[in-house]
């Protein structure tokens, strides 16, 4: 595809504490976070005027799904958007506590990980053909995801056994332990690294929505940009019936387990050619196949050149043993550095208590307060969008997608008052006349029969009753 639909759905992890003690469970944060939502939108679970989607998942984790993008650009000011949106709840959360004199400090943290160890997920997007071989595309993709991680993960500190006892670990992802199959229709109960789940979201004669959920929520820009972006180039690469090698993996649960404890990217994972290579071998190959089929085809889209360059730059410099050159780019890197850091200067190892406090602190998404939010404030990480993009992202959807449609759609009818159903693929008036425009298309922003919906949302049912 030389033009393609991305989203991402975050979870978020949310918890109030006070005095370093849980005060309210997280339902209760979450039914106070959602009041206003539930109000207007009579469920914790609606579509926003942006064309995003926003609702609370299992286990009471806000969730936030970016409207439909065809650019990079729209994609990272649509994700960072979701955070803003989800902080302005979290401030009338704290509003509503305080004035039921419920004392406790609510948080809000982009990760993929609880304290005990639940983890929840970062699920990514991509609009394929209906005729691509998924079989084909699964055997592809693994490597590549199991190898992705040494270039945009998110990093943890991990207690191992140790003898008699244990030592914390610093590995590069968060979701790789929790992964046990390459491809699956299933989510939780054995959970793959992509979920063949068939919901296309859109014409299901034309159309597949690949669904990968091994990746880890990002917070630095580059790593987002980085871990979409590549996908996209490996993709296209597919589609166009380029020649790659067959770089299956012999166990790619047992080989993303080995990659995410291997900050050097060196530990080589077996094939099953017979061959061995490290996760940055596996990610070079892709990459300057990549970079040839660019070059050689001409097929560039606008964020190629960017992807490309910071693919590259971050390979070459876990090669050559300077993760220091990408520090503003990598958020596994950016947080060893800065957890290393405190602990050196505090004269603590990684197992010290303060130090896993600061791990957490660091996916605090709090502007004032969070790690990553303070260092990304002080130039201390790369931005690929501006704040001016994220607040048009806020309030406005992408204006060459679907989500065009929905977005103008649903501010009308909150505008004006009316009772109106909307999913990814339906827009409908609740009245009398039953007005409902199916949208099967992700790529088109516009409809005459939309049109003729908006137009009907001001009128009362009686002046207009002809069905869109």
């Amino acid at each position: 595809m030389d033009r393609r639909i991305f989203g991402l759905e975050t979870e978020y992890g949310l918890t109030c504490t006070r005095e370093g003690r849980r005060a309210l469970g997280p339902d209760e944060v979450a039914r106070h976070m959602f009041r206003s939502v539930v109000a207007w939108g009579r469920s914790s679970n609606v579509f926003l005027p942006n064309g995003s989607r926003l609702y609370l998942d299992v286990g009471n984790h806000p969730e936030y799904a970016t409207a439909e993008c065809d650019s990079l650009a729209d994609l990272l000011a649509q994700d960072e958007a979701g955070t803003t949106l989800l902080n302005d709840l979290v401030d009338e959360a704290r509003a509503r506590l305080a004035e039921l004199e419920l004392t406790g400090t609510v948080y809000l943290f982009k990760n993929n990980l609880d304290s005990a160890g639940n983890s929840y997920g970062c699920h990514e997007n991509y609009l394929v053909s209906r005729s691509s071989d998924l079989a084909r595309l699964g055997e592809l993709l693994v490597p590549f995801l199991v190898s992705r991680q040494i270039v945009c993960g998110a990093g943890r500190l991990m207690r191992v056994p140790d003898g008699a006892g244990e030592r914390v670990e610093y590995h590069v992802s968060q979701r790789a332990d929790v992964m046990w199959e390459g491809t699956s229709s299933a989510t939780t109960r054995s959970r793959p690294m992509i979920n063949t789940r068939d919901e296309p979201h859109a014409d299901a004669e034309r159309y597949r929505r690949l669904h990968i959920i091994v990746g880890d929520s990002n917070l630095a820009q580059s790593s987002t940009l980085l871990k979409v972006g590549a996908t996209d180039l490996v993709l296209r690469m597919h589609e166009a019936g380029e020649p790659l090698p067959d770089l299956s993996l012999v166990n790619p649960a047992k080989a993303i387990r080995a990659v995410s404890r291997d900050p050097r990217g060196a530990v080589p994972v077996e094939l099953t050619s017979g061959r061995a290579l490290s996760a940055t071998a596996l990610q070079r190959e892709f990459q300057e196949r990549a970079a040839a089929f660019v070059d050689r085809t001409g097929a560039a889209t606008a964020h190629d050149a960017p992807v490309l360059e910071l693919w590259d730059r971050v390979l070459t410099a876990i090669e050559s043993d300077r993760p220091q050159d990408v520090v503003r780019d990598v958020d596994w890197i950016l947080k060893r550095h800065l957890l290393t850091r405190y602990a050196d200067r505090h004269g603590l190892g990684l197992e010290h208590p303060r130090i896993a406090q600061l791990e957490l602190a660091y996916h605090d998404v709090e502007p004032g307060r969070g790690l990553f939010a303070l260092t990304q404030a002080r130039g201390g990480a790369t931005t690929h969008v501006s704040p001016a993009d994220v607040q048009q992202a806020r309030r406005h959807p992408p204006a060459t997608t679907r989500a065009a449609m929905r977005g103008a759609f649903v501010a009308a009818a909150r505008e004006h008052g009316r009772d109106y159903t909307v999913d990814w693929t339906h827009l409908r008036l609740n009245d009398g006349a039953g007005r409902t425009v199916l949208c099967k298309d992700p790529f088109a922003a516009t409809d005459p029969r939309v049109d003729r919906l908006l137009n009907a949302v001001p009128q009362p049912v009686s002046d207009d009753p002809t069905p869109a």
